[in-house]
Protein backbone atom coordinates (compact mmCIF):
# COMPACT_ATOMS: atom_id res chain seq x y z
CA UNK A 1 0.00 0.00 0.00
CA UNK A 2 1.39 3.22 -0.53
CA UNK A 3 2.01 5.84 1.29
CA UNK A 4 -0.08 8.85 1.32
CA UNK A 5 1.83 12.83 1.34
CA UNK A 6 1.18 13.73 5.15
CA UNK A 7 2.75 10.75 5.89
CA UNK A 8 6.11 11.30 4.49
CA UNK A 9 6.58 14.67 6.16
CA UNK A 10 8.90 14.48 9.35
CA UNK A 11 6.82 15.73 11.80
CA UNK A 12 9.46 16.09 14.65
CA UNK A 13 10.51 19.37 12.36
CA UNK A 14 7.18 20.87 11.74
CA UNK A 15 6.04 23.78 13.96
CA UNK A 16 2.66 25.99 13.97
CA UNK A 17 2.81 27.57 10.58
CA UNK A 18 1.48 27.40 7.19
CA UNK A 19 2.50 24.75 4.74
CA UNK A 20 1.96 23.67 1.19
CA UNK A 21 0.51 20.00 2.15
CA UNK A 22 0.00 19.01 -1.63
CA UNK A 23 -0.76 20.53 -4.99
CA UNK A 24 -3.10 18.68 -7.12
CA UNK A 25 -3.95 20.15 -10.48
CA UNK A 26 -5.63 23.31 -9.73
CA UNK A 27 -6.32 22.40 -6.27
CA UNK A 28 -3.86 23.12 -2.93
CA UNK A 29 -3.82 22.05 0.49
CA UNK A 30 -2.74 24.01 2.99
CA UNK A 31 -1.60 22.72 6.53
CA UNK A 32 -2.79 25.34 8.81
CA UNK A 33 -0.30 23.98 11.48
CA UNK A 34 -1.46 25.85 15.39
CA UNK A 35 0.32 23.12 17.23
CA UNK A 36 3.38 21.49 17.44
CA UNK A 37 3.23 18.16 16.50
CA UNK A 38 3.84 14.96 19.00
CA UNK A 39 3.43 17.35 22.18
CA UNK A 40 0.72 17.90 25.16
CA UNK A 41 0.20 20.56 24.02
CA UNK A 42 -2.87 19.75 21.66
CA UNK A 43 -6.24 21.73 21.07
CA UNK A 44 -8.85 19.75 23.09
CA UNK A 45 -12.25 18.94 21.23
CA UNK A 46 -14.41 21.97 22.27
CA UNK A 47 -11.51 24.15 20.76
CA UNK A 48 -11.56 22.50 17.33
CA UNK A 49 -14.77 22.49 17.30
CA UNK A 50 -15.32 25.88 17.93
CA UNK A 51 -12.05 27.22 15.77
CA UNK A 52 -13.69 25.04 13.04
CA UNK A 53 -16.84 26.75 12.98
CA UNK A 54 -15.52 30.17 13.41
CA UNK A 55 -12.58 29.34 10.65
CA UNK A 56 -14.89 27.66 7.96
CA UNK A 57 -17.58 30.54 8.32
CA UNK A 58 -15.30 33.42 7.94
CA UNK A 59 -13.33 31.88 4.91
CA UNK A 60 -16.45 30.52 3.04
CA UNK A 61 -17.63 34.17 3.20
CA UNK A 62 -14.38 36.28 2.55
CA UNK A 63 -12.24 36.99 -0.63
CA UNK A 64 -11.66 33.52 -1.75
CA UNK A 65 -15.12 32.08 -0.79
CA UNK A 66 -15.62 30.72 -4.36
CA UNK A 67 -12.20 28.91 -3.79
CA UNK A 68 -12.65 27.10 -0.42
CA UNK A 69 -13.01 23.59 -1.22
CA UNK A 70 -12.60 22.42 2.85
CA UNK A 71 -11.97 23.64 5.89
CA UNK A 72 -11.68 20.81 8.88
CA UNK A 73 -9.72 19.48 11.59
CA UNK A 74 -6.55 17.25 11.63
CA UNK A 75 -7.43 14.11 13.65
CA UNK A 76 -3.96 14.70 15.31
CA UNK A 77 -5.65 17.62 16.78
CA UNK A 78 -2.42 19.91 15.90
CA UNK A 79 -4.36 22.15 12.95
CA UNK A 80 -6.33 22.35 10.23
CA UNK A 81 -6.38 21.47 6.48
CA UNK A 82 -7.62 24.18 3.99
CA UNK A 83 -8.17 23.02 0.40
CA UNK A 84 -8.42 26.08 -1.98
CA UNK A 85 -8.35 26.23 -5.87
CA UNK A 86 -7.01 28.48 -8.62
CA UNK A 87 -5.83 30.27 -5.65
CA UNK A 88 -2.66 32.55 -5.43
CA UNK A 89 0.02 31.47 -2.02
CA UNK A 90 -0.39 35.06 -1.32
CA UNK A 91 -3.79 35.73 -1.25
CA UNK A 92 -4.34 32.61 0.78
CA UNK A 93 -2.02 33.40 3.14
CA UNK A 94 -3.48 37.31 3.57
CA UNK A 95 -6.54 35.82 3.85
CA UNK A 96 -6.17 33.23 7.01
CA UNK A 97 -4.17 36.19 8.45
CA UNK A 98 -7.23 38.26 7.86
CA UNK A 99 -9.79 35.95 8.98
CA UNK A 100 -7.54 35.24 12.07
CA UNK A 101 -8.07 38.96 12.57
CA UNK A 102 -12.00 38.60 12.57
CA UNK A 103 -12.24 35.53 14.37
CA UNK A 104 -9.61 37.66 17.32
CA UNK A 105 -11.97 40.17 17.47
CA UNK A 106 -15.48 38.64 17.05
CA UNK A 107 -17.86 39.38 19.64
CA UNK A 108 -21.13 37.77 18.48
CA UNK A 109 -22.71 34.36 18.47
CA UNK A 110 -21.23 31.02 17.44
CA UNK A 111 -22.75 30.25 13.67
CA UNK A 112 -24.16 26.94 13.56
CA UNK A 113 -24.85 26.45 17.31
CA UNK A 114 -27.90 25.18 17.28
CA UNK A 115 -29.10 21.66 17.57
CA UNK A 116 -30.62 22.07 14.14
CA UNK A 117 -27.23 23.43 12.58
CA UNK A 118 -24.40 21.02 14.38
CA UNK A 119 -24.19 17.41 15.41
CA UNK A 120 -22.73 18.63 18.77
CA UNK A 121 -24.23 22.27 19.41
CA UNK A 122 -23.48 22.11 22.83
CA UNK A 123 -19.45 22.22 22.25
CA UNK A 124 -18.81 25.21 21.24
CA UNK A 125 -17.27 28.21 22.82
CA UNK A 126 -16.31 32.00 21.28
CA UNK A 127 -14.28 32.40 23.68
CA UNK A 128 -11.92 29.74 23.10
CA UNK A 129 -11.36 30.21 19.24
CA UNK A 130 -10.51 33.76 19.95
CA UNK A 131 -7.98 33.03 22.39
CA UNK A 132 -6.29 30.69 19.64
CA UNK A 133 -7.30 32.80 17.03
CA UNK A 134 -4.86 35.65 18.67
CA UNK A 135 -2.15 33.32 19.82
CA UNK A 136 -1.82 31.81 16.04
CA UNK A 137 -1.66 34.82 14.45
CA UNK A 138 1.03 36.20 16.33
CA UNK A 139 2.71 32.60 15.01
CA UNK A 140 1.80 33.08 11.72
CA UNK A 141 2.32 37.39 11.31
CA UNK A 142 5.64 37.42 9.69
CA UNK A 143 5.24 34.48 7.35
CA UNK A 144 4.72 35.37 3.92
CA UNK A 145 4.53 33.08 0.33
CA UNK A 146 7.95 32.43 0.67
CA UNK A 147 7.79 30.16 3.62
CA UNK A 148 5.10 28.00 3.08
CA UNK A 149 7.26 24.94 2.12
CA UNK A 150 7.95 22.65 4.86
CA UNK A 151 11.91 22.97 4.54
CA UNK A 152 11.15 26.49 5.48
CA UNK A 153 9.47 26.34 8.43
CA UNK A 154 12.01 23.62 10.02
CA UNK A 155 12.83 25.18 13.19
Amino acid sequence: MNKIASFTVDHRFIREWIYISRIDGDITTYDVRMRKPNTDNVMSNALIHSFEHLFATFMRNGALKDNVIYVGPMGCQTGFYLLVRDTRHKAVLDEVKRVLTEIAEYSGEMPGSSEIECGNYRNLDVGLARIEAISYLEKIKDETENDLNYETGEN
